[in-house]
C-alpha cells in the first residue's frame, strides 16, 4: 500500500512504499480500538459514548466540509475517512470507476485527525490546482492526483449501508416504554394501547401524575397509533466506524448505528 510523504516545497508531493505487515498492523489496531472517540481517537471517560464532546464532533465534521472542493475535484462518488493513531486513511470512489483510490497519511505528533485531514487535504489540493495550470484541463489534474493513490480492486469496503429507521419515533416510543422491535409486530396497535393504559394510569392528574407528563404520553399514544396505521421511514447511509461522504449531497456524515441492511 502506498503512504502520502509530505513535502513543503510548493506543495509537492510524492509517495513511498509500505511494508504489507505494517500496513495490517495498522488496520488491525483501527479494528480493535474499542469506546474510543470517532472524532478524535481518545479513549479518556469515554464509557460507552462515540465522541469525548459535542465540540469535537462538530470540530472533525467542519473540517471535512470545508474541504469537500477537493472530492468534487475527484469527480467522487463515495469516500469514508477513518484514523488509526499512525496513519489516517482517505478512500475515495469516483463516479463511474470500478475500484477505489485510497490516500494514507501520517499522524502529526500532538495533533487531531481534523488537523491532520485539512493538512492532507489542502497538500493534495495544492498539488491538484498546480497540475491544473500546468495542463489547463481538469480531467487531467484529477488523473494526476488518483494515479498517485492506492488503487483496490474492491469497493464493497466504500458502498455505505442502508440504514432504515421509523421516522421521528424514538420520543414517543420513551414515553411509552416500548422498543423498536415492537414496530415490526403484527399486533402492534394491541402492544401500543397496553402501553399507553399503564402510562397513563401512572401519570393521570387524578392519580397524583405530572398533567404535563400526562399530556405527552398521550401525544405519544396518537402518533404512534398514526404511525401503525401509515408507517413511515428515514433512510440514510453511512458506516458503524467510518466518516461518510456522498457526492449527491457534497456533505460528510458521522459514523452511523450498526446497519440493518445493506445498500449499493
Amino acid at each position: 500500500m502506498l503512504c502520502l510523504k509530505r513535502i513543503y516545497n510548493d506543495s509537492i508531493f510524492e509517495f513511498r512504499s509500505m511494508k504489507k505487515t505494517d500496513i495490517k498492523y495498522i488496520l488491525i489496531s483501527h479494528t480493535r480500538s474499542n469506546n474510543h472517540c470517532l472524532s478524535c481517537g481518545t479513549t479518556e471517560n469515554m464509557g460507552r459514548r462515540k465522541y469525548c464532546s459535542i465540540e469535537c464532533r462538530q470540530r472533525l465534521r467542519y473540517k471535512l466540509n470545508m474541504r469537500s472542493g477537493l472530492l468534487k475535484a475527484l469527480n467522487t462518488k463515495f469516500a469514508t475517512f477513518y484514523f488509526t493513531e499512525p496513519m489516517i486513511f482517505l478512500d475515495v470512489l469516483p463516479y463511474g470507476a470500478m475500484s477505489l483510490f485510497s490516500f494514507i497519511f501520517p499522524r502529526t505528533t500532538g495533533k487531531k485527525p481534523a488537523e491532520d485531514f485539512s493538512t492532507m487535504a489542502n497538500v493534495l489540493g495544492n498539488a491538484w490546482w498546480a497540475e491544473r495550470r500546468r495542463t489547463n484541463k481538469r480531467y487531467i489534474a484529477t488523473q494526476h492526483i488518483l494515479e498517485r493513490a492506492k488503487n483496490k480492486n474492491t469497493t464493497s469496503s466504500i458502498k455505505p449501508f442502508e440504514i432504515v429507521e421509523p421516522a421521528r419515533m424514538a420520543k414517543s416510543l420513551t414515553f411509552l416504554k416500548l422498543d423498536r422491535s415492537d414496530l415490526g409486530t403484527p399486533q402492534l396497535q394491541k402492544i401500543i394501547k397496553s402501553a399507553y393504559r399503564q402510562q397513563a394510569k401512572r401519570h393521570h392528574p387524578d392519580q397524583g401524575g405530572d398533567a404535563a407528563v400526562f399530556r405527552k404520553v398521550y401525544q405519544a399514544y396518537e402518533q404512534m397509533m398514526d404511525w401503525a396505521e401509515n408507517p413511515t421511514f428515514t433512510r440514510r447511509r453511512g458506516f458503524p466506524d467510518k466518516w461518510f461522504y456522498e457526492g449527491s449531497t457534497n456533505r460528510w456524515i458521522q459514523p452511523a448505528p450498526i446497519p440493518l441492511k445493506t445498500g449499493v
